[in-house]
């Protein structure tokens, strides 16, 4: 299931990351994601494997497996 919304000028969508297990990995997906254009707001949760994030527009994938890459982790695809 993809999910992707579209609200008031932002976009939401939910991205499966496989590899953190802590804090310390999520500030680290959560920091390099951040720094991507039109992000307003990263969420990532080491339990679950799930980062949300917040943009102005829709991602390209690309560049969130790249972010992801960067921070030392394996981007799965879109929860």
């Amino acid at each position: 299931m993809t999910t992707e919304t579209d609200t008031q000028g932002s976009v939401t969508a939910v991205y499966k990351v496989s590899g953190m297990s802590c804090g310390h990995c999520e500030g680290a997906v959560s920091g390099e994601i951040s720094e991507l254009a039109g992000v307003s707001s990263v969420k990532a949760v080491a339990s679950s494997g799930e980062v949300t994030v917040i943009s102005a527009v829709p991602l390209d994938e690309e560049a969130v497996r790249a972010a992801v890459d960067e921070a030392g982790f394996e981007l799965v695809g879109k929860a």
